[in-house]
């Protein structure tokens, strides 16, 4: 992902790269992304445009264009792993870094449970919500984002228990 300048906004630019092992995995991540394209909301990352054009000679599916809402996820911040997360003498986290206030920790609770009715309200689900997948901008705003694994939900089938594959990361997965 590359910072850049898109119509005088800066964005986030993504190459979507074919994978030598699983095509039809890869295309299947590039139009997942783009279940949001039209969704605006303060919880989500929103995409501004997307290209399927790649030159011949690039490994390229596409190019999807999104708000720049920085660099640091929650992973950073639960972890410790971003030497730009608010640095502090008073140690509280034991990372050289003053850990997460209750304030801040419902506040962020609250976007992202915010972020996932909208989405689930649109028939959308993420299957990889995950820290590294949550950002915060510099306003303290979660927004959800990488929606590689994301499904768009046929009308009417929503409230069905097995409309999902399983998906997302390993590690991240819920129980049952």
């Amino acid at each position: 992902v590359y910072k850049a300048t898109y119509h005088g906004a800066t964005v986030a630019v993504k190459q979507v790269k074919k994978s030598s092992k699983n095509r039809l995995a890869s295309r299947q991540s590039f139009w997942a992304e783009l279940n949001v394209a039209q969704l605006q909301h303060d919880n989500v990352v929103r995409v501004v445009a997307a290209s399927t054009c790649a030159p011949a000679s690039e490994n390229s599916l596409g190019t999807i264009i999104m708000e720049y809402v920085g660099n640091i996820t929650l992973h950073h911040v639960i972890y410790c792993t971003r030497d730009a997360w608010r640095q502090e003498e008073d140690d509280e986290g034991g990372c050289g870094r003053k850990a997460l206030s209750m304030e801040e920790t419902v506040c962020y609770s609250c976007d992202i449970m915010t972020g996932l009715a909208f989405l689930h309200s649109q028939d959308i689900v993420h299957l990889d919500l995950k820290p590294a997948n949550v950002f915060i901008t510099e306003q303290g705003v979660c927004k959800i984002g990488d929606f590689g694994c994301s499904q768009k939900l046929e009308k009417g089938l929503s409230q069905s228990p097995h409309v999902c594959q399983q998906g997302g990361t390993y590690t991240h997965r819920a129980p049952e």
